[in-house]
């Protein structure tokens, strides 16, 4: 793959960044079906590893409030692990703590798709 053609897909990728917290991606039970993998899985900060379904219901609890405003993400860095498959680390600096974030993006049908997402508080 040309640098070029990577670059592009660090744009994409970085502008959803962190993911579910844009909205205007979508934020209803269907939205959060089509941008996540059937298989999608996290690791939480706390370590604590989460399946979709419960990933959704979280988020659509959540959605129920306002959007934090005051959260930045930086450092951003981008490998292909496979074709469409892509690895995306970046910084998460929120109020109160600052995490390493790393989330698998997949391109399916030219939409991108979360396959995994990991929160590793820095201390």
């Amino acid at each position: 793959m040309r640098k070029s053609d990577l670059d592009t897909i660090l744009g994409e990728l970085s502008a959803r960044e962190p993911i579910f917290h844009h909205r205007e991606l979508g934020a209803s039970r269907e939205d959060l079906l089509k941008m996540t993998a059937d298989d999608f899985w996290e690791i939480g900060a706390s370590g604590n590893a989460y399946d979709r379904d419960f990933v959704i219901e979280t988020l659509l609890e959540r959605y129920k409030a306002p959007e934090p405003d005051d959260w930045s993400c930086s450092d951003f860095v981008i490998h292909q692990l496979a074709e469409d498959l892509y690895q995306l680390n970046y910084i998460l600096q929120q109020p109160n703590r600052r995490t390493r974030r790393t989330t698998l993006w997949r391109n399916v049908a030219e939409t991108w798709q979360i396959v995994f997402h990991q929160g590793t508080i820095i201390s």
